[in-house]
């Protein structure tokens, strides 16, 4: 008989913060680059029911001897429902046996990940005397993203775009919170006025133009995981120093798809953040530089964050244990 531990969404918030995703992330970041980790092909898929996304993220982690699968996708119409519009689960299998050991609920850890993906970013890549950040986006992973962003730099002011203006009341809360001034602002004004900049949205067009970034800019663009899916002008990607966290990835689904397809960024262009992490490449060169993280999401990350979330409950006595 085997034992299955499940931790759900409640149990997650508990024991997983914000320095427990970061650590996790930077660390299979790290592994993924060393070759010791990687994703396996991703499923993603439009249903054609509830204009929703559904797919599959997986991977295997040799480092952390973690293997998996995240199950998924995006509902538009949950908002409505009163649910998160991103659902999914994660699953976590023995890599010696193949036998099921847990079900982790993964909204918040999605959340959490995805965060901790750009602070990561924002930590290995920003200007250190950073101290305006500019957030496009005000949906459910922006004050996760704002709150992790906030740990990394020195910042003293929140500068805030959303397509829909009534939703960035929760970022100037969460400012407010963090001791932060905020201000909402037109996109060219916050790329004018921001050292850092997190795009967070579900666009099909650029939001940002490469005219209104400033030298020495720092951007994570979290938002595209699809085909067709853009948050910036392509030929800012021409302009930027270009990291990722996979390089497979960026260029097909993320951010980068678009300038590779327009011929003003190769795929070589490209470096995994993970190398700046395991020191083979500088990050940053110059104060001057446009940097730009390219945030796809991996399977990895999921994985890597459901198995310390797993590993937390249990010594909290707070995973349920049941029979299959």
């Amino acid at each position: 008989m085997n034992e299955v531990l499940i931790v759900g969404e409640d149990i997650c918030q508990q024991v997983v913060g914000q320095g427990d995703a970061f650590a996790a992330v930077e660390a299979v970041f790290a592994a993924m680059h060393r070759g010791e980790a990687r994703n396996f092909p991703v499923v993603r898929e439009a249903l054609g029911h509830a204009e929703a996304l559904y797919g599959f993220k997986s991977g295997f982690d040799r480092a952390g001897h973690v293997l998996g699968v995240k199950s998924g996708g995006y509902w538009p119409g949950n908002i409505e429902r009163g649910l998160t519009n991103h659902q999914s689960t994660v699953f976590l299998f023995d890599p010696d046996t193949g036998q099921l050991s847990a079900l982790v609920g993964g909204n918040y850890l999605t959340a959490v990940r995805t965060a901790a993906s750009s602070a990561v970013s924002i930590a290995y890549l920003a200007r250190k005397d950073a101290k305006v950040l500019g957030m496009v986006g005000a949906g459910h992973q922006s004050t996760f993203q704002l709150r992790a962003a906030a740990a990394q730099r020195a910042f003293e002011k929140v500068v805030a775009w959303n397509p829909h203006p009534e939703m960035l009341p929760r970022l100037a809360a969460v400012a407010e919170e963090l001791g932060l001034d905020f201000e909402a602002v037109s996109p060219q004004e916050l790329g004018a006025q921001a050292d850092v900049i997190i795009t967070i949205t579900s666009a099909y067009e650029p939001l940002l133009l490469a005219d209104w970034i400033r030298p020495g800019t720092h951007l994570a663009c979290m938002g595209t995981d699809t085909k067709g899916k853009m948050e910036v002008d392509p030929t800012l990607l021409a302009r930027a120093t270009v990291f990722t966290d996979e390089v497979a990835q960026s260029v097909t689904i993320g951010e980068a798809q678009h300038a590779v397809a327009q011929g003003l960024v190769r795929a070589d262009d490209v470096t995994p953040i993970g190398a700046v992490i395991n020191g083979s490449h500088p990050g940053r060169a110059q104060d001057a530089d446009i940097t730009l993280f390219d945030g796809t999401g991996v399977g990895l990350q999921d994985l890597a964050v459901a198995s310390v979330a797993v590993q937390l409950a249990s010594q909290h006595g707070l995973a349920v244990r049941a029979a299959l």
